[in-house]
């Protein structure tokens, strides 16, 4: 036997990369941090809190649960609504600072001594929102650079910084609310009670969801085939692609359409 026909044993672990995150104003800091439950004021979840929700619910997208697939279809459209919020925001202040006179040089609005924060995200939809707060440091920045030299009023400057900031805690909000069902598509199939319960508590995912195919561009790869092949499924569908299991996978929900909705 040669060495190259010898048998290898590959224990290969899983990947890992060192990811800070340099944020240069209080307010995306303040962003990051959240703020806690007090006297007359609720508790505001912050990006941290957001990122250990989004890898639950991807958590639960792998164990096959389309609950959690329509939680990551609505965040990633919720991502992006709030990217084009603050991007308008930018271009709008970015235009005011752009007709400031060329004998007036502007640099770089950066902290001497901003805060590094070692990331561990496990989820794309984290770090999703991770660009959205490099981008709303960026746009706090310019913000703060415009009214120190007297192109926007204080009233500006509060109003545009409420917004973006407003834009930022909508997205955390509304992941706040998500909650791991429990259950998975073969529950859906079987029609069993923890289904139905589920069903009764979050609501009905769409069809497109409920089959797989409708799902987040972030999603990890569906267990639906697989299962579905355990189970004897593909050999009525006559064919692993998931088109054929997502069609007898709707059928036996009870699902009339696959095709389409959200």
């Amino acid at each position: 036997m040669s060495l190259y026909e010898e048998p290898v044993q590959f224990n290969l672990g899983v990947l890992r990369s060192e990811i800070t995150l340099k944020l240069h104003t209080v307010h995306a800091s303040r962003i990051w941090r959240g703020r806690p439950e007090a006297e007359g004021s609720p508790r505001i979840i912050g990006l941290h809190r957001y990122i250990t929700i989004t890898n639950l619910m991807k958590h639960g997208s792998e164990l096959d649960d389309p609950f959690s697939d329509w939680w990551m279809v609505r965040i990633e459209r919720k991502i992006e609504e709030t990217r084009q919020q603050l991007q308008s925001l930018r271009e709008q202040i970015q235009h005011v600072l752009d007709s400031v006179p060329p004998a007036l040089s502007l640099g770089e609005n950066l902290n001497v001594q901003p805060v590094e924060l070692p990331l561990y995200v496990g989820s794309p939809l984290g770090f999703a929102a991770i660009h959205l707060l490099m981008d709303y440091d960026t746009l706090v920045r310019k913000l703060l650079l415009a009214h120190h030299i007297a192109v926007i009023k204080r009233s500006t400057l509060e109003f545009m910084l409420s917004e973006a900031s407003h834009a930022m805690r909508s997205l955390f909000g509304m992941a706040h609310y998500y909650r791991y069902s429990g259950v998975n598509r073969g529950d859906c199939k079987t029609q069993n009670a923890a289904w139905l319960a589920a069903v009764k508590k979050y609501g009905m995912p769409p069809p497109g969801v409920i089959t797989g195919e409708v799902r987040s561009n972030f999603a990890p790869q569906l267990r639906t085939s697989r299962a579905a092949r355990a189970e004897g499924m593909i050999d009525k569908a006559g064919d692993e692609g998931i088109g054929d299991v997502a069609g007898v996978l709707g059928e036996a929900c009870g699902i009339d359409s696959v095709r389409g909705g959200d």
